[in-house]
């Protein structure tokens, strides 16, 4: 007989999609993961990688149950920015999508939804920030 197991917090993962750099770093961190279909909790995105690649690897990531965190970076949510908005919208919060910078592209907090949402509550943080909301 085979007990089922549960997810608990200590089971959670972090989802990473991101270019080579992010990744590889997080990687070397600690934060991959590779179950034994096969399935990995983060991606490698460059030139080849179709929007459309990134897009079901966003949402795959989303509908995990032992994912509680997914970064990406903001170079890449630009890509999928729909459905990262739609997710946003979804009112979920677990997983919890976080913008994160790289290398290549400066962070624009205008376009991070959690920056959009301190700019909403506390509009005084951005403008402390030197950033027109």
């Amino acid at each position: 007989m085979v007990k089922s197991k549960f997810i608990t917090q200590t089971d959670m993962k972090v989802g990473l999609i991101g270019d080579e750099d992010t990744v590889t770093g997080m990687v070397l961190a600690g934060i991959g993961h590779v179950d034994g279909q096969g399935k990995k909790n983060f991606m490698i995105v460059d030139s080849k990688v179709h929007r459309k690649d990134i897009e079901d690897k966003f949402q795959e990531l989303t509908e995990r149950k032992d994912i509680a965190m997914i970064l990406i970076t903001q170079g890449c949510a630009e890509e999928i920015r729909m459905s990262v908005d739609a997710y946003a919208k979804s009112g979920k919060v677990v997983p919890t999508v976080m913008e994160i910078p790289s290398k290549e592209q400066p962070y624009d907090p205008r376009k991070d939804s959690v920056m959009q949402r301190v700019a909403f509550f506390l509009p005084s943080a951005m403008a402390l920030m030197g950033i027109e909301a």
